[in-house]
């Protein structure tokens, strides 16, 4: 058993608050952080602790632990919420947001209280839950959103779904202003997006695969930003994918500050052509968009008009994807592979590594009011440790997650969890 107190020197300390990357220590007791910064090192000494555990970082990251805004979960029952947790911790995840497209759908008080009143003894991260926008998310009927909130839900979505209903939508978001409640939406207009799988274009035609335009995520995106501006409500647009959307969220946000938008890790670091011979791992939502579109992507994530990252983990079973790529199932598994990927844009001299981390945790956690994303004196223990340098190929059977539907299969990412806290305490130790 680890003493209560922990030094940990030789550190490169990643701020997302401050914007800063600088070397030092932390220490940390009772699951807070009591003391950070460049003075805390081997020689640190302290009055108000005994039996003192000094841990040298050598040089790695120590920074806070990602909060990742949309987790799909097959269920809310104990295995999978098990499964979600581990696979959490070993990518460095220490806060999700689960969204409520489970069966039983969260729409409901009942499964609201029960999955936050199990979710961290079995899981050992911080899980939240959203609940539905809509009963049954049937895009049809308001769901009680202010009990709802009162009950534990910190965010409201549809998940995969979107709402199409204008004059739904533009009631949804007046009655959750009532209640400053954070209303989350996928945009995709289905009618214009049709049979479509893939982003539309030449790539498309050479694969025979029925394609879909960007219009299709930018007209209901324009529609969600103009009635966000006349309601005042706090609207997040959960994934944008192309420069179309990038400018029309820039912007909304000169008119309404409670605007703001996400993009999946896949969007961001991955194009179009690495859907290679029907690839059905690749089977996206959004789909992957051009290299223009994700160099777009990047660009927004440096400008900081694109505020998160998500990994969008979405798992999916082994007979789901093996199908032709137009008939398998949509989605992948990203939790673990979440911070290895995005720290692409790092070692390619994209986005600083402060801004990358402010992105994938203060962001989040800012948003969804939760006391998280960040290491100050007096806030949780919630931190990881990082190897920026380790190489190491996505293998499968290497993944904690039960499915292993994941994009990046066989690729090689450079940056390696090694070490997850919660409180303070270790959940995860890549090398045991």
């Amino acid at each position: 058993m680890s003493n209560n107190f922990q030094i940990y020197y030789n550190a490169l300390l990643v701020n997302p608050a401050q914007k800063s990357t600088s070397n030092g220590g932390i220490f940390v007791g009772n699951g807070k952080v009591i003391d950070i910064g460049a003075h805390i090192d081997q020689q640190y000494k302290t009055d108000n602790a005994d039996n003192i555990e000094y841990i040298n970082v050598k040089g790695h990251v120590l920074a806070p632990g990602l909060v990742d805004m949309r987790v799909f979960m097959n269920g809310p029952g104990e295995s999978t919420i098990r499964d979600v947790g581990n696979s959490a911790a070993a990518g460095g995840v220490t806060t999700i947001l689960t969204m409520p497209n489970t069966e039983p759908i969260v729409d409901d008080v009942a499964i609201v209280e029960y999955i936050n009143s199990r979710a961290k003894n079995i899981a050992k991260i911080n899980l939240h839950t959203s609940a539905a926008l809509t009963k049954g998310l049937n895009g049809a009927e308001m769901s009680e959103i202010g009990l709802l909130k009162q009950s534990g839900a910190i965010a409201f979505t549809d998940g995969r779904h979107s709402i199409n209903n204008s004059m739904l939508f533009h009631r949804l978001l007046t009655y959750a202003k009532c209640h400053d409640a954070l209303v989350i939406h996928d945009v995709e207009d289905k009618d214009l997006a049709g049979d479509g799988v893939m982003n539309e274009g030449l790539f498309a035609s050479r694969l025979g695969l029925p394609s879909k335009h960007k219009i299709a995520e930018t007209i209901m995106l324009k529609r969600d930003l103009t009635i966000a501006c006349l309601t005042g409500a706090r609207y997040h647009v959960s994934q944008i994918s192309c420069l179309e959307s990038l400018n029309a969220v820039r912007h909304a946000k000169l008119d309404h500050k409670n605007i703001t938008t996400g993009v999946s890790i896949n969007n961001l670091t991955l194009n179009e052509f690495d859907i290679g011979e029907y690839r059905t791992f690749l089977r996206l939502e959004p789909p992957l968009r051009s290299e223009d579109d994700r160099l777009a992507m990047v660009r927004g994530i440096k400008s900081g008009d694109i505020d998160i990252i998500v990994s969008s983990h979405d798992p999916q079973n082994a007979d789901g994807k093996r199908h032709p790529f137009a008939d398998a199932n949509v989605g992948a598994v990203g939790l673990e592979t979440l911070l290895s990927a995005a720290l692409r844009l790092y070692h390619s001299e994209d986005v600083e590594l402060h801004t990358l981390w402010a992105a994938l945790s203060l962001n989040p956690a800012k948003l969804l009011g939760l006391e998280a994303g960040t290491l100050e004196i007096g806030t949780k223990a919630d931190f990881i440790i990082v190897d920026l340098d380790y190489s190491w190929k996505v293998e499968r059977s290497e993944l904690k997650s039960k499915s292993t539907n994941t994009p990046f299969e066989n690729r090689v990412l450079q940056g390696k969890v090694l070490q997850t806290y919660v409180e303070g305490q270790k959940i995860f130790d890549f090398n045991t």
